[in-house]
């Protein structure tokens, strides 16, 4: 009688858990907007290959969603400059830059794709585990949302660290300023 109230509570207790990584395919669309409506500045979306790993900070959120990276990245960069509350800063690991395509097929193919779907952006390139310490350091107090796609090419993870949509850099520091004086 003991053991099946405590396996009992030990599934009610790791059932939502479990619930936040076996999301379906089709339902990382819902899951992504739902997460969006609640970002905001300082939070983080990535968009990452099939070897990204799963990271254990509670905070930082994983969901498969099997498709396509490229149509994942798309689909997350056109809702999040759709949003009036937030805009993308993208980052990109540095060391897409130097892999060749005799060892991973299809990156020139990709890395063409994704810079003109990036055109006009800022793009910061940073060594891979730099990035991830900043996730790792920024799930300390923001949750992060990674977006696992199909993807089999290394070094192709996008980035999203979201600032806020309504008040820029420069407005802050020009408020900064007048706040100094």
């Amino acid at each position: 009688m003991k053991i099946s109230k405590i396996l009992f509570i030990a599934v009610i207790i790791f059932i939502p858990e479990i619930c936040t990584y076996s999301q379906s395919n089709a339902d990382w669309r819902t899951e992504f907007r739902k997460e969006l409506e609640l970002f905001g500045h300082r939070n983080w979306i990535l968009i990452v290959d099939a070897a990204y790993p799963l990271q254990s900070k509670p905070a930082i959120k994983t969901i498969y969603t099997g498709e396509d990276q490229l149509n994942v990245v798309r689909e997350v960069l056109n809702a999040v400059d759709d949003a009036p509350h937030v805009f993308p800063e993208v980052f990109l690991d540095r060391e897409i830059d130097y892999v060749p395509e005799k060892d991973a097929k299809g990156i020139k193919q990709y890395k063409s794709k994704l810079w003109e779907m990036l055109n006009g952006r800022t793009v910061i390139k940073d060594l891979h585990e730099d990035l991830i310490k900043k996730i790792d350091e920024a799930a300390k107090t923001f949750n992060v949302l990674v977006l696992k796609t199909n993807l089999t090419i290394p070094y192709t993870s996008v980035f999203l660290r979201l600032n806020c949509g309504y008040w820029s850099p420069e407005q802050e520091a020009g408020m900064r300023q007048k706040m100094g004086k």
